[in-house]
């Protein structure tokens, strides 16, 4: 068996062939990284009759001194079949050790553990323990069963499945949810398909969040539309929809206090508690809608044309839609855009048959005190599952030059601290 360098073609041939392939294994990401300071390698094991046997892209530090490597996702390889991934090890580790890279770290899709809305477990990889046992004996060294967000890439994520019709899919959301979805159309919130010149809605709402630029953007939009693979979303308050709302909103709850107030009159009874506490439950309400009635002149004054209020990045891999980034404005986070946004995508990739929407990342479900657990309870009132993945692995290539960069890194945090 012999470890080449694979064109994008061979690359990509052999991923189609793969059951479990992530995004983040596709020539697409590798144009995208090596915009990003970045050496991309496409490498395949080869046997005697030319026929690929597992391949993996890997990403190279460009600049600098001491070489360190990664595989988003992992390998693309059955890390069951514990020879082929001994000799694929093996050939990794020479063809880095002759480039001079210090040691690759893997974050493999690698499913451990998967759990419901309630968090219960419902399943548990048989083979988890036999290859976590072989990656080890091999070399890897596993960094630990991160909480939060300390991995490559999320250690937890939320999948929707997608296999039973919509209607269903919106029964099943969580009711607080279903709530805010209908509250955020009600109020003039509307799902747009953007593209590229309306990109820079997304970077505005996430520039805080993530550590990317605006090219970035660009760049993944640019790669995955040359597969017809990438979809862009916002979502806008239609502030003439909204006013119009609470203008109504309002008169019908006006209409109700007066009648309220001449049953109190004709009762010729000021005690009558039923009555009485009617009439303070709608004049609260009324302020409430009188509060909300200003508030939606004063937007339709400022932003006549609406406001944008959420936005996402979607990567179509084969059957799966993939949440790569999303945002939204905190300003108008009361409108619940993002609630119906995801349920929009979710309609639509259930009606365009894929099969998962996968939300991306969460955090550990069980952890106490878990900073994140808005986010888990959002993305998980979709009836999502949980699904609990391996998390890092370090493999050293080079072990004089590895003991050197750790030396470095070391003095790098003295100097931090």
């Amino acid at each position: 068996m012999l470890l080449k360098e694979l064109t994008n073609e061979e690359f990509t041939k052999f991923r189609n062939s793969f059951n479990i392939k992530s995004l983040y294994q596709s020539v697409e990401y590798a144009n995208v990284m090596s915009n990003q300071d970045f050496e991309t390698l496409l490498l395949g094991l080869i046997d005697e009759n030319n026929n690929i046997l597992a391949a993996s892209l890997i990403l190279v530090e460009k600049n600098a001194k001491l070489k360190y490597s990664y595989a988003p996702r992992g390998f693309l390889i059955n890390y069951n079949d514990f020879y082929l991934l001994k000799i694929f090890t093996e050939e990794i580790k020479k063809y880095l050790s002759r480039k001079n890279i210090v040691a690759i770290k893997i974050c493999p899709s690698i499913t451990k553990t998967t759990y419901d809305i309630k968090y219960n477990i419902t399943m548990h990889n048989n083979y988890y323990d036999n290859i976590f046992y072989n990656l080890s004996n091999l070399g890897y060294k596993h960094l630990g069963y991160s909480n939060l967000f300390e991995s490559l890439k999320p250690r937890y994520e939320a999948i929707i499945k997608l296999n039973v019709p919509y209607y269903i899919l919106f029964k099943n959301i969580r009711k607080e949810i279903r709530t805010k979805i209908r509250g955020a159309s009600s109020n003039g919130v509307k799902v747009y398909k953007g593209d590229l010149s309306t990109l820079n809605y997304l970077y505005l709402q996430t520039k805080g969040k993530y550590p990317r630029d605006l090219d970035y953007y660009k760049e993944i939009y640019l790669q995955f539309s040359k597969t017809n693979s990438v979809e862009f979303f916002y979502t806008k308050l239609d502030t003439k929809t909204y006013l119009t709302r609470f203008q109504n909103l309002f008169q019908k709850q006006e209409e109700l206090c007066n009648e309220i107030t001449n049953d109190l009159i004709r009762s010729n009874n000021p005690n009558n508690k039923g009555l009485t506490t009617r009439k303070m439950e709608a004049d609260f309400k009324l302020n409430y809608y009188k509060k909300q009635l200003i508030k939606a002149t004063n937007m339709l004054r400022d932003y006549p044309e609406g406001v944008i209020t959420s936005s996402a990045l979607v990567i179509k891999n084969n059957d799966e839609a993939f949440l790569l980034i999303d945002g939204y404005d905190s300003k108008y986070k009361i409108f619940n855009s993002k609630h119906l946004l995801i349920w929009k995508l979710c309609e639509r990739y259930s009606n365009f048959g894929f099969k998962e929407f996968n939300l991306g990342g969460i955090t550990n479900i069980n952890l106490d005190n878990n900073p994140y657990n808005g986010l888990n309870k959002f993305k998980l009132g979709f009836n999502s599952i949980a699904n609990e993945y391996m998390g890092d692995l370090e493999l050293i290539t080079n072990n004089t030059l590895y003991f050197m960069y750790k030396n470095s890194k070391d003095l790098k945090n003295m100097f931090r601290r």
